[in-house]
């Protein structure tokens, strides 16, 4: 684990709809160096699917999904 994976770069997108959350997540993807990572907090089964299946098309790497509570996601991206 690199340094960068130690202190992620955070975006909350809970507030967000689609197609807005994967907007803000390659905004925030596209600002950081490759390698570096990216924690998405979303809400919502939808908004989960379409930015994990729209980051790894751009071949970024998801290192991790975690699931808390009310319907809430974290999900962990590397940009490559």
């Amino acid at each position: 684990m690199n340094h960068t994976e130690h202190h992620p770069h955070t975006l909350d997108i809970t507030h967000e709809t689609c197609p807005m959350t994967f907007v803000r997540t390659r905004i925030a993807l596209d600002g950081l160096q490759p390698g570096e990572v990216l924690c998405v907090t979303l809400r919502g089964s939808e908004p989960l699917k379409n930015v994990t299946r729209s980051t790894e098309a751009l071949g970024h790497t998801i290192l991790s999904t975690e699931d808390t509570a009310d319907d809430i996601h974290i999900l962990t991206i590397r940009r490559n």
